[in-house]
């Protein structure tokens, strides 16, 4: 062994939470706010995908279960049929014609259907967020980063790769934890948007039907007692 060989010296460790462990407490900041994002992002991924699937169902049951469909619980068909109900069971004013008294149940239960689907949106607006801002806040820490590594050479006055690496690693690992709470954050809000738009369309579609059957009802029995949908 020759005495006057250098010592190889080991490659820096590069991993994840090395990275983490030493980057600069601002970047260590700015990665944290970051996972949080993520964690917010996937937790309302799934609790969005679990309201989506029962309200489509419940789209799809009321454009087939007519006016036969049973008002009860606080779901998206019992919320519309007790709307329609309710102006259904006010009877047809005198003055008012056949297609404005089917108009007013409509809108009855569009209202009604406007109102359930509104407590489906929180959380859509905190997904856009995350998706937009997220990779600026990345750039942000791996700007910081950036900045604190060139100090750190500057007062080592040493440019070697085993110098510089570690710490221009860890300020591009904040831009890469951006980019992966932003990105299934803008995927999760557009897929979510359409969704609802579609579940919206299809309601509002089926109340219009729903509105011209209950229309065509007798809405007052004989001895003026208000009849009861069957």
């Amino acid at each position: 062994m020759n005495p006057a060989a250098p010592t190889p010296v080991a490659p820096p460790d590069l991993s994840p939470l090395t990275l983490i462990l030493h980057a600069d407490p601002i970047v260590q900041g700015v990665i944290a706010l970051l996972l949080l994002a993520s964690v917010a992002c996937w937790a309302i991924i799934l609790e969005k995908a679990v309201t989506f699937r029962r309200l489509a169902g419940e789209a799809r049951r009321l454009a087939a279960g007519g006016t036969e469909a049973k008002a009860e619980g606080d779901g998206l068909v019992a919320a519309t049929l007790r709307a329609g109900q309710a102006e259904w069971r006010e009877g047809r004013d005198p003055a008012e014609t056949a297609g404005e008294f089917r108009a007013r149940l409509e809108h009855a239960m569009r209202a009604a259907i406007g109102a359930t689907l509104r407590r489906a949106e929180p959380g859509l607006p905190l997904l856009a967020t995350i998706g937009s801002v997220s990779p600026f806040v990345g750039l942000f820490g791996t700007v910081w980063g950036i900045m604190h590594s060139f100090a750190g050479i500057a007062a080592q006055q040493d440019t070697s790769l085993a110098t510089v690496a570690p710490g221009i690693a860890e300020a591009l690992f904040a831009t890469a934890i951006g980019l992966v709470a932003a990105i299934p954050a803008t995927i999760a809000y557009n897929r979510c948007t359409t969704k609802l738009h579609r579940i919206r369309q299809e309601a509002m579609a089926a109340a219009s039907a729903l509105a011209l059957r209950l229309a065509r009802r007798p809405a007052v029995v004989a001895g003026g007692r208000n009849a009861a949908l069957g």
